[in-house]
C-alpha cells in the first residue's frame, strides 16, 4: 500500500509547488518586494532579517525534529521509555533563545517606524496632498497650482511629502512599490515622506474597506525623470486647447458646458466643479474610473452613458433625459481631446 501510495503523494506534492509557484511574480505590478523608493528599502531591510530569523529557526528545529525522529524511533514490542519530568537547562532554554531572537527582531522595527512616522521632510522636497473619495483619488500640487486625479506624477530621486486627507470616510493609500499602507481618514492628517529610486509606472489601490466600489479605487503612480516631470507640469499648468471650428469635440464642449457636467467636474476655462475629479487634462491620462478602465473611446462612452453599470455605487448618475449615442460621442471626442 505503502508503495501505491508513494507516486501519488510526490505527484501531489509536484502540483502544489507548481500551484505555489505560479503565484510568485518578485517584480509584479502589486509586489512589496519591489524596492521603488528609499521608504519602501527600509521595510524590506526589516523583511529580510525577519526571513533570516524565521529561516534558520524554521532550520534548526525540522533538524532536530528529523534527529530526534529517526534517532529514538520505538521498536515494535518495547515498553515505554521513563518519562522526564522537567530540566531545568531546557526550559531557561527555550525560554531565552525565543526572547533573543525577538530582541533581534524588535530593535531594527522599532527604528524604522520611528525613521518612517516622524521623519521630517528633506530640503526642497515636493509636496502633494492627497484626497480620497468614494471612490477615486484626488491629487494636488499646492506649490505649483496643479490638480489632477487618479494618476499622480513624482519625479524620481526627490524627495516627496504626501499629505493625506480623507473627506468622506476612511481609505487607506497603498503603492507596495513606494511603501507601506497609510491611513486616509476624516478628520486626521497623516502623511508619508520618501523619495521615488525606481522611475516608470507602479500600481497602487485602496486597503482599506470603503464602500460597494472598494476593490475598484485603484490608482497609478509614474515616476518620471525630473525633465520629464518638467514636461508634465508645463503641460498641466497649461490650459486645454479649444476644439477646432467644426469638429466634433466642438459639439461636445458645447454640449458640456450646458449640462449637468459643469456641476461636479472642472475644466479649465470651462466649469468649477468639485464634486468629481478634475478634467482639464483628461485626455491624456492613461485609465479611467479610478484605474479601473483605459482611456479610449469605447469604455469612455459606457461610462458616460452608465457609469453605475460599470463601477457599483458611483455618483455619477446617468443623465435625464439620457444622452443620444450621437451626444455621448460628441462627449467623448471633447473629452479625448483635453490633452
Amino acid at each position: 500500500m505503502l508503495v501505491r501510495c508513494g507516486p501519488l503523494v510526490a505527484r501531489l506534492a509536484v502540483a502544489a509547488l507548481l500551484v505555489l509557484a505560479s503565484g510568485c511574480a518578485w517584480d509584479g505590478p502589486m509586489s512589496t518586494v519591489v524596492r521603488g523608493s528609499d521608504f519602501n528599502r527600509a521595510i524590506l531591510r526589516v523583511y529580510t532579517i525577519i526571513t533570516w530569523a524565521t529561516g534558520i529557526i524554521g532550520l534548526v528545529v525540522f533538524v532536530v525534529l528529523g534527529y530526534i525522529l529517526m534517532r529514538f524511533r520505538r521498536p515494535p514490542d518495547t515498553r515505554l521509555p521513563a518519562q522526564i519530568r522537567g530540566n531545568t537547562l531546557l526550559e531557561l532554554g527555550w525560554t531565552i533563545m525565543p526572547a533573543i531572537v525577538l530582541l533581534v527582531i524588535a530593535i531594527p522595527t522599532i527604528q524604522i517606524i520611528f525613521r518612517t512616522q516622524t521623519q521630517g521632510a528633506p530640503a526642497g522636497a515636493l509636496r502633494v496632498t492627497v484626497r480620497a473619495w468614494q471612490w477615486w483619488w484626488e491629487f494636488r500640487y499646492p506649490d505649483l497650482d496643479i490638480v489632477t486625479a487618479n494618476e499622480l506624477h513624482l519625479p524620481v530621486g526627490r524627495g516627496v511629502v504626501l499629505e493625506l486627507e480623507g473627506p468622506d470616510v476612511i481609505h487607506s493609500f497603498w503603492v507596495p512599490h513606494l511603501g507601506g499602507k497609510r491611513d486616509v481618514a476624516p478628520g486626521r492628517h497623516n502623511r508619508i515622506v520618501l523619495t521615488p529610486e525606481t522611475p516608470g509606472l507602479h500600481w497602487g489601490q485602496c486597503a482599506e474597506f470603503c464602500g460597494a466600489s472598494h476593490a475598484n479605487m485603484r490608482l497609478r503612480v509614474v515616476v518620471d525623470s525630473d525633465s520629464g516631470f518638467g514636461r508634465w507640469a508645463t503641460e498641466q499648468l497649461a490650459g486645454p486647447a479649444a476644439p477646432a471650428a467644426g469638429t466634433l469635440a466642438e459639439r461636445g464642449k458645447a454640449l458640456f458646458a450646458r449640462s449637468a457636467c459643469l456641476g461636479c467636474h472642472t475644466i479649465q476655462g470651462v466649469s468649477p466643479g468639485i464634486i468629481g475629479p478634475n478634467l482639464t487634462h483628461v485626455g491624456a491620462r492613461t485609465t479611467i474610473a479610478s484605474g479601473l478602465f483605459p482611456n479610449d473611446s469605447a469604455h469612455l462612452a459606457s461610462w458616460i452613458a452608465d457609469a453605475p453599470a460599470l463601477k457599483p455605487g458611483s455618483l455619477m448618475t446617468r443623465m435625464k433625459p439620457p444622452l443620444s449615442d450621437a451626444d455621448i460621442a460628441a462627449l467623448v471626442a471633447y473629452l479625448a481631446s483635453l490633452q
